[in-house]
């Protein structure tokens, strides 16, 4: 198995996670910068799917 052509997934895979967890927070400015996170984590997992 090989784990490195799924390393280009890691970082937005991450980005999806910070951005869930800022949302999570009541705080409004962490929550919009979640999920501005979030989605463009999203995105680019969407782009680098498509690869």
């Amino acid at each position: 198995m090989d784990l490195t052509k799924y390393f280009d997934e890691v970082s937005p895979g991450l980005m999806i996670l910070v951005g869930i967890a800022l949302v999570v927070f009541p705080e409004p400015a962490t929550s919009a910068f979640g999920a501005g996170l979030l989605l463009l984590g999203l995105a680019w997992l969407a782009y680098e799917w498509n690869r």
